[in-house]
């Protein structure tokens, strides 16, 4: 391994690492955060905690991963361009891929390696994980009645609106559903007002005591005509007890381990062998349902071999060939077997939609299994050339950049994956769309950085802009005693340099300063080719200038924060709207924390807003705080308004600072 590939190895790893790490707490907590109703109140002990901690961090590894290594790639490469490292490889040779070549083959190892871990070790992890919470939520089931949905204790289902009490023991609008010692079905309902836990600290019973409230249990006959009845016994009562015993709740095991055939706990072999099983069970069902209707349909049973006459003189109505009795009796038949073949259909068709959508999940599981390594490589192509391209290292820019197309590629996943689940798009598709979308980005992005070129061809639309904007620059090219300057425009960089530097001995007055500086600058002469060139400039225009990069840095990454917050706070209410409540909940915390970076960026960048005027002497220029306060919703327009006002002081410092 040479130098370099060690010296852009090592700075990749390091910075890796620590965005891996510090997304892996975040994400750590926010899983706390989300099982917080499952932990809270249960008395656990460090151990469970920990293991809970254990098997849930492996499981973050999918949505933690592409994203370190789409962050890394940015503020790594953004770095090296920012640095100016990337020039001085070009000066001796090294293209970009060259460079990148190292890290190249360090990431498909990686991917290789993320291969056989989602394989292996995820799927160990979701199976662990899995039962340890179905265990954890047998814990103290007293203390786990929540507000507002339904609580399994025991053999009964409780759900209340609101708990109120020290203890949380005074319960309103009890509903419970209760199943009987002979079936597993909850047969018995029972609603009532008011409730309240009564129970000792040392007590396996728990009593549950009820007031106001009605006592609902079917009843099932032998005949089916009566079950269509729906026929029930009612009660009402003023107070009912029930006792729960929790002595055999309470004793629960946390390396019981039942449950081990759900779709993200089996590995690519065993998802190939349960779909296989699934596609073939789902076809028998199909072709014993047809076999079913077919049989009820009793087509079967005709004698196909009677030949009927055809009668020349009837050409009526056949029912009228029967009396009153007779055809009420033909179309009740009739009736209740297309009645009773709806229902047939009606409910094969919601048991056949849950097949298929645990069949797509499997699909989506396989699939997401190859799709992630390949996701890794696809990402460091996107971020890698995209940090050399906007040459920006930190933890600034590229990070809100990244977060941005990350988000991009994560929700166009659930968008896509959500709807295959209810069989609306196909699932090996779904899982691989997003990724395939940032494919063509990833090729683009690279052939942008290799030519060294920018992000954007935007000359077309911005050439005949300039070219308007220059015709009205014409104006300006005459001072206010007359004089025209607008063969300015015909003039040489080095001619119009030396007119910068001293006006009077072309016998120009001051003002042909400003107007040589401005063509420069439209020209995109930046002032580090000036002093290169011969303008001496004394030391306070160098702090003056470096302050003024610091402002425009800043209060760039800040109106990028607040677009990337503005449009998930919208987000949040067009998934709310259309009843999405996870995607809605994701986009408000999203969008919150994009509105916090922007709140510390809009500070920092204000601060060295005031810095800069109070370099250049101009301490009046500063905004008051309050103005600033209540400008924040309109930040973009504010950010416009300063940014254009500071460049235009900036240009002056820099014609009062030649020395």
């Amino acid at each position: 391994m040479k130098i370099l590939d060690r010296y852009i190895i090592t700075t990749y790893l390091k910075t890796f690492l620590s965005v891996f790490f510090i997304f892996m707490v975040i994400f750590v907590l926010q899983a706390v955060w989300l099982y917080i109703s499952e932990l809270a109140g249960k008395d656990l002990d460090f151990g469970v905690i920990l293991k809970f901690l254990t098997y849930v961090t492996p499981t973050l590894i999918p949505l933690i991963l592409p994203l370190t290594i789409l962050v890394s790639s940015i503020m790594v490469f953004g770095s090296f361009a920012e640095n100016y490292e990337f020039a001085a490889m070009k000066s001796t040779g090294i293209s970009l891929q060259r460079a990148m070549r190292g890290l190249s083959v360090f990431i498909l190892i990686l991917a290789i390696g993320v291969f056989f871990f989602a394989n292996n070790v995820i799927t160990v992890a979701n199976f662990n994980f899995y039962n340890l919470r179905k265990n954890i939520a047998k814990e103290k089931p007293a203390m786990a009645i929540a507000a507002g949905q339904f609580n399994e204790i025991g053999t009964i289902n409780i759900k209340v609106r609101e708990k109120s009490g020290d203890r949380g023991q005074y319960l309103k609008d009890v509903i419970i559903h209760k199943k009987k010692a002979a079936s597993q079905k909850n047969l018995t309902v029972i609603v009532a007002e008011t409730g309240e836990l009564i129970s000792s600290v040392n007590s396996n019973i728990l009593q549950l005591e009820l007031k106001n409230g009605n006592y609902y249990d079917e009843i099932f006959s032998k005949d089916p005509k009566k079950n269509q009845k729906k026929p029930h016994a009612k009660s009402s009562f003023e107070t009912y007890t029930i006792n729960v015993d929790l002595e055999g709740l309470n004793e629960v095991d946390y390396e019981e381990k039942k449950i081990d055939s759900r779709y993200n706990m089996l590995t690519v072999s065993g998802l190939n062998y349960t779909i296989d099983s699934l596609a073939g069970r789902k076809d028998e069902k199909l072709n014993t349902f047809s076999t079913t209707l077919y049989n009820r349909s009793s087509i079967g049973t005709l004698n196909k071999n009677i030949t009927p006459d055809k009668d020349t003189i009837y050409d009526g109505n056949i029912m009228d060939l029967f009396n009153t009795k007779q055809k009420a009796n033909i179309i009740s038949l009739a009736l209740n077997s297309a009645n009773s073949t709806n229902q047939i259909l009606d409910s094969n068709k919601k048991s056949d939609s849950l097949e298929k959508k645990w069949l797509n999940q499997h699909k989506i599981a396989l699939h997401e299994k190859f799709v992630l390594p390949l996701a890794c490589i696809i990402l460091f192509f996107v971020g890698a050339p995209l940090g050399a391209l906007i040459r920006k290292g930190g933890i600034g820019l590229p990070m809100v950049v990244a977060v941005l197309l990350f988000l991009t590629y994560h929700f166009i996943g659930i968008f896509a994956k959500n709807s295959a689940k209810n069989d609306s798009f196909d699932p090996a598709l779904a899982t691989w769309l997003s990724t395939l979308i940032m494919l063509p980005l990833s090729v683009y992005l690279t052939n942008r950085a290799t030519k060294d070129r920018g992000l954007f061809e935007l000359d077309i639309i911005l050439d005949p802009i300039r070219r308007l904007f220059s015709k009205r620059a014409k104006k300006r090219f005459i001072n206010e005693d007359g004089i025209d300057y607008s063969y300015f425009q015909t003039l040489n960089e080095d001619k119009l340099i030396a007119v910068v530097q001293d006006p009077f001995q072309f016998e120009y007055d001051k003002s042909a300063q400003d107007i040589a500086l401005h063509e420069l600058r439209t020209r995109k002469v930046s002032f580090d080719t000036l002093e290169e060139k011969g303008i001496n400039l004394n030391t306070k225009f160098s702090t003056s200038k470096k302050l003024f990069i610091d402002y425009s840095d800043y209060s760039k990454t800040a109106l990028v924060s607040f677009a990337i917050g503005a449009i998930l706070i919208v987000l949040h209410f067009v998934f709310k709207n259309n009843k999405m409540p996870q995607l809605a909940d994701a986009s408000r915390d999203l969008g919150i924390i994009s509105f916090v970076i922007f709140a510390i960026y809009f500070v920092v960048s204000h601060y060295y807003y005031s810095e800069f005027y109070k370099s250049i002497d101009r301490k009046d220029k500063r905004m008051n705080p309050l103005l600033l306060f209540l400008s924040l919703p309109f930040y973009p327009i504010e950010l416009l308004f300063n940014k254009f006002k500071a460049k235009q002081d900036f240009n002056k410092s820099f014609i009062e600072n030649i020395e």
